[in-house]
């Protein structure tokens, strides 16, 4: 299969396309690195690198972000970067990459366990990654050409861990195999409007 991973060089997303490469074409796109420079908080940035790579059999995005502060310290604008970057621009990689995807080829979004199980600061991020659920769910009633739409929700990966540890109290860290097979049971397999949690 010819796959864009978009975030290919992330935390997560190099682990991922290294493990794609074993059996597939893999392109990376990130926003300052990789094979092909992609920012989904900008549609433009989005069109021109789906023109660039052309037909796909899979998109996976493992991009975008969202501000993590106290309820009472975010502003409206705060908002506005998870809803821009984090929620629209994975929409909008679906609905724009769903016109270079060959029939039956699969778009991978991400989201996280801030979804079901919010920490102190999240408000916003898990705000969009809930937003992001409810968007797979619909999407997969009407998207065409046998398309399948999926996200991949984690929870705090062990390469993450020192980093986020003290937002999650307690909360196991799942291991970066469990992390890149989530991701695989969603490329490779034949699920479609699912939200493929993993998480303790």
């Amino acid at each position: 299969m010819k796959i864009l991973v978009i975030g290919g060089n992330g935390t997560i997303g190099k682990k991922v396309s290294t493990h794609l490469e074993k059996k597939h074409d893999v392109i990376i796109g990130g926003r300052n690195s990789g094979n092909l420079i992609i920012d989904i908080s900008n549609t433009e940035s989005i069109k021109n690198a789906f023109e660039k790579v052309g037909t796909l059999d899979a998109i996976v995005c493992i991009a975008g972000e969202a501000r993590w502060d106290d309820f009472n310290q975010l502003s409206e604008d705060d908002y506005y970067i998870g809803l821009k970057s984090k929620l629209m621009g994975q929409v909008n990689v679906v609905r724009l990459g769903q016109h270079y995807l060959n029939k039956g080829g699969s778009i991978t979004l991400s989201t996280g366990i801030l979804a079901d199980v919010p920490v102190v600061k999240t408000t916003s991020a898990a705000m969009v990654n809930g937003a992001i659920h409810s968007f797979i769910q619909a999407v997969d009633l009407e998207i065409e050409n046998d398309i399948r739409v999926n996200a991949v929700s984690l929870g705090l990966v062990e390469d993450a861990y020192e980093k986020y540890k003290d937002y999650f109290p307690g909360h196991i860290p799942i291991s970066m195999n469990q992390a890149v097979q989530s991701y695989v049971k969603s490329v490779e397999g034949k699920l479609r409007g699912e939200i493929i949690r993993c998480y303790r």
